[in-house]
């Protein structure tokens, strides 16, 4: 058993606080996408602190070019599965797009919704200045709040595609600002998404609150990935993001393997029947 996993059973439920607590320290902490309970239990138990239900379930489980047609009820939905299979780690729940846009009361009805029908411990928006307001309610309501600054994929419209945000003197300083916006804003961790990794470092080291990694170098107190990249369950993974297995093509194997068995009458065997 790796020493990760040994600890990760010592330690109670992951926190918000405890998160908190690790900032600066020598071992980063680990966050993963979940979208069911298989696989939160299997992360769980393999020792990941953060299981993020995240609207990229619109990329990786329903086939969209975007992050935006996931609805709130979506969310809820995986959410809930999500939650009943981690007995550790802390679960956050993404806010899809049009979720808190609209207003910052909106918002935080959303917010609730998550935690009372999805179980979530956490919800995580995107923006920075611009949802400084909806950040400070939803944690007035007494939920903790995941910032996420830089590349933020709801705002690809505007951005025009995926693009590195952060380069040049301007960009640099609008990243810094919407990062310590939301650090005055309440929120308790913050995702820094597709920006250098010197500014993802200095940015680290300006906050009193965890930064969590994508796209953003080594220097984070935490880093973050998709669950479909981890383990090779997509055509394309993105050069930031690291393939630890293959299991697409283990899948298609099997599949392919079980199609010439019936093909040749070889399954089901007599073990597998009834007499």
């Amino acid at each position: 058993m790796s020493t990760v996993t040994q600890s990760a059973k010592r330690e109670h439920r992951v926190t918000t606080r405890s998160l908190q607590r690790r900032k600066g320290k020598a071992e980063a902490f680990s966050m993963l996408t979940a979208y069911d309970h298989v696989f939160s239990r299997i992360f769980d138990e393999a020792g990941i602190d953060v299981l993020l239900v995240g609207d990229s379930v619109g990329n990786t489980v329903q086939g969209e070019d975007s992050t935006l047609p996931v609805t709130l009820d979506e969310i809820v939905y995986h959410s809930r599965m999500v939650s009943r299979g981690a007995r550790r780690a802390l679960v956050v729940g993404d806010m899809p797009f049009g979720s808190y846009q609209v207003s910052p009361e909106e918002g935080v009805r959303n917010a609730i919704r998550l935690v009372k029908d999805g179980g979530v411990a956490a919800v995580k928006l995107e923006g920075g200045r611009n949802v400084k307001e909806t950040i400070e309610r939803i944690v007035a309501a007494e939920i903790p709040v995941m910032a996420h600054v830089g590349l933020t994929p709801q705002a690809i419209h505007r951005m025009g595609g995926y693009r590195v945000q952060g380069r040049g003197e301007t960009g640099r300083e609008q990243v810094i600002a919407d990062a310590l916006a939301v650090e005055a804003a309440g929120a308790f961790a913050v995702v820094l998404e597709g920006v250098p990794a010197d500014l993802a470092k200095e940015i680290t080291e300006m906050l009193a609150i965890p930064t969590i990694g994508i796209g953003a170098g080594v220097d984070c107190d935490g880093q973050v990935l998709v669950l479909h990249d981890l383990l090779g369950l997509t055509d394309w993974t993105p050069s930031f993001a690291k393939q630890y297995a293959n299991l697409g093509a283990l899948a298609s194997q099997a599949a392919r393997a079980y199609a010439d068995d019936v093909a040749q009458r070889k399954f089901p065997g007599d073990e597998h029947s009834f007499s």
